[in-house]
């Protein structure tokens, strides 16, 4: 069985990214586009050939690729999918990815898929469970993976810890690395009232290797990640922040709905490379 001491080891790569949608294809296609790299949905492109994969293909090869995983459901407790698991196995080695990451958070039962991100109680059992499908899916894989911070809309009452010493844990238990949403923690801090900086202090630094940046929306009563609109004021203070405590890693630019014009995308994709130069020379 692999152990977190003989994983293949995820890069420090300092670099700036977009998350790519189909309606900017045809602009990576064509154009050289001014980012390192991209980052894709997994499971958009775990088929055997055809369309999708041949235009991740072509991309490739201008730009490395990081895989984002959104139904691995790490925090369910039958296991994983073996079927996703090989699919996704066979996606990793024909593309060589940059990172490969999932959620913290479950999404199916048995047989049925909410396609949705569901919250975790951060108690010992659900920490043995989640370390479990990591370790599963890391020793399968033959790597590291990237686990993303949630966005949450509820909290559980028999919480044995806050989610930044969860996501701890998790690490050093499973060798696992960090993909940190800025704008989840914001959402979440906003939504639950917990300090947003205490939670970037408790995390371990060393492990954060891709950043997202998104904006949300104002429900009725909490703050919703929709990613739907620009990266706020209030998630490009959080990013300063978070820049100042880990150091430079890899940014990007996530979009799902009401997508922009690239040229949109790639403005905000410079204000972070700014903020970045910024917190840079500052420590330096």
């Amino acid at each position: 069985m692999t152990t977190p001491s003989t994983l293949k080891l995820n890069p420090a790569f300092h670099s700036f990214g977009l998350g790519l949608r189909p309606l900017h294809y045809p602009d990576f296609l064509e154009t050289m586009v001014p980012v390192d790299f991209v980052e894709v949905i997994s499971e958009n492109f775990m088929i055997d050939g055809g369309r999708p994969l041949d235009i991740l293909d072509r991309i490739r090869e201008r730009h490395p690729v990081a895989l984002h995983g959104v139904s691995m459901s790490i925090g369910s407790a039958d296991g994983l999918n073996p079927d996703h698991l090989a699919k996704l196995k066979k996606l990793v080695d024909h593309i060589q990815p940059l990172f490969v990451s999932d959620h913290l958070c479950w999404t199916r039962i048995d047989e049925f898929n909410s396609h949705d991100l569901l919250p975790l109680p951060y108690t010992q059992e659900a920490m043995d469970v989640v370390c479990a499908n990591i370790s599963r899916a890391q020793d399968m894989l033959g790597r590291a993976m990237l686990i993303e911070n949630p966005s949450s809309y509820i909290v559980f009452e028999n919480a044995d810890a806050t989610e930044w010493h969860f996501l701890a844990e998790m690490c050093a238990r499973t060798g696992c690395d960090l993909l940190l949403d800025v704008n989840n923690i914001f959402v979440s801090a906003t939504n639950h009232g917990f300090d947003a900086l205490e939670y970037i202090a408790g995390i371990p630094a060393d492990r954060v290797r891709q950043i997202h940046l998104a904006g949300h929306s104002q429900g009725k009563e909490l703050l919703i990640d929709t990613h739907d609109r620009l990266v706020p004021a209030s998630v490009w203070g959080l990013y300063e922040a978070v820049i100042a405590r880990v150091g430079p890693v890899a940014t990007m630019i996530e979009r799902d709905d009401d997508i922009p014009p690239l040229a949109d995308l790639l403005a905000e994709l410079e204000t972070a490379r700014m903020i970045a130069a910024a917190q840079h020379r500052i420590a330096a």
